[in-house]
């Protein structure tokens, strides 16, 4: 029998590093690296072994609207230690805005490291319908976007004042979002943190956000989502939707949020969906969560609606349709509510949400007066026990 020892030597896997400014970066924070940055990937993702793409430390690094394609020869590690910096709004092509830096059908794929992606939000905060009432609505670039990227990792970066949304994973399998940090002021609009759709089989550890709009969205498609140990606020908080805007078909299942932790933020553990939606969200629990002095720590919305113009809101027209809501779970749910209203559990008169659990939750009111209250329209639970404010 062969045994480990009687074995031929191999030799071990060898990588490739390759360094941006071999390729003629600068890193001045001026001069646009983007060429520089293209030119790297190509050698990078033609390699027939592992290779490293380095975004050395120390430096910052212009670099416009970038695509990053797959398939690659082997597997690819981008690693960036440096900062990225976004080049200023009029600089940006007139169609086609949605991404500043984007990786497309990479497996295999490793973004690390312990630099920076800038993304100068402001001044497109500034030029946001949501802002600016008088403003035309327009789309703005989500920070870093990764699309049909099997068998990713993404550790220990730092996303800064994205123009839109900070990360969004679409059309992926097999992800790991560990050790990430996420900043942006808590008026910033539409900067969602980490965005999480048509993907299966993804987990999210250890990250710290702080932002303008959902610290998590998760949206249609999306199955067997883990996350742990998210620390959120400011921002909308941890949001299941919104799901069947347009009256379109949802298709999530088997999410768990564990051990988060929402610090001021407007919601807490919420599902959101539309009038006039179809599909299901279903087997979606969150537990072991600390609120601190949440506006709504715990939310379920399914006639969610608003109009065009999020500023002059008019009523929406009411339709029947809805996504169906079923086993959801909200257990070991503790902290403060900054609003009387802890528990609001809003469902549809004819799809209500059903198979609902609530256990061991004890939200108190943050302010002055009487304790917080629940608010229950259409939900049918299976189990409630152990809960303060009592729903239902």
């Amino acid at each position: 029998m062969e045994t480990p020892d009687s074995q031929p030597w191999r030799k071990p896997v060898t990588t490739r590093t390759l360094s941006i400014t071999d390729y003629g970066a600068v890193g001045d924070g001026q001069t646009d690296d983007t060429p520089a940055f293209q030119k790297t990937w190509a050698a990078a993702c033609s390699s027939s072994k592992p290779a490293t793409m380095l975004v050395p430390k120390e430096k910052d690094f212009l670099v416009k609207q970038t695509t990053f394609s797959g398939q690659c020869k082997s597997s690819v590690k981008f690693k960036l230690d440096g900062t990225l910096v976004a080049p200023g709004r009029s600089t940006w092509p007139k169609e086609n805005m949605n991404k500043w830096i984007m990786f497309n059908n990479v497996d295999k794929l490793t973004v690390s490291g312990e630099g920076t992606m800038d993304g100068k939000g402001e001044v497109w905060w500034k030029n946001s319908c949501r802002v600016n009432k008088n403003l035309k609505c327009t789309e703005a670039p989500t920070a870093l976007l990764l699309s049909k990227c099997n068998h990713l990792k993404v550790e220990n970066i730092r996303l800064l004042n994205s123009q839109q949304m900070h990360m969004s994973v679409e059309d992926c399998k097999d992800v790991v979002l560990k050790h990430i940090t996420i900043v942006a002021p808590e008026d910033s609009p539409n900067t969602d943190g980490i965005h999480i759709a048509r993907t299966k089989d993804i987990q999210v550890m250890d990250c710290n956000i702080k932002t303008g709009d959902d610290c998590m969205s998760i949206e249609t498609g999306t199955e067997n989502l883990y996350a742990s140990k998210i620390t959120c606020g400011p921002g909308h908080g941890i949001s299941v939707g919104s799901l069947g805007d347009k009256n379109s078909k949802a298709r999530v299942s088997n999410i768990t949020i564990n051990k988060a932790h929402l610090i001021g933020t407007t919601n807490g553990a919420r599902i959101k969906s539309w009038q006039g939606g179809k599909g299901y969200a279903k087997d979606i629990t969150f537990e072991d969560i600390i609120m601190d002095k949440v506006k709504n720590p715990i939310i379920i919305d399914q006639n969610y609606c608003y109009m065009d113009d999020p500023l002059q809101p008019k009523a929406c027209k009411k339709q029947t349709s809805a996504v169906e809501l079923s086993n959801i779970q909200f257990k070991n749910i503790r902290g403060t509510s900054g609003t009387k209203e802890a528990i609001k559990l809003d469902c549809s008169d004819t799809i209500p949400c059903h198979d609902l659990v609530l256990e061991d939750v004890k939200l108190t009111f943050s302010g002055h007066g009487k304790g917080a209250t629940s608010t229950c329209k259409n939900a049918k639970l299976k189990k409630s026990d152990n809960v303060i404010p009592k729903t239902c």
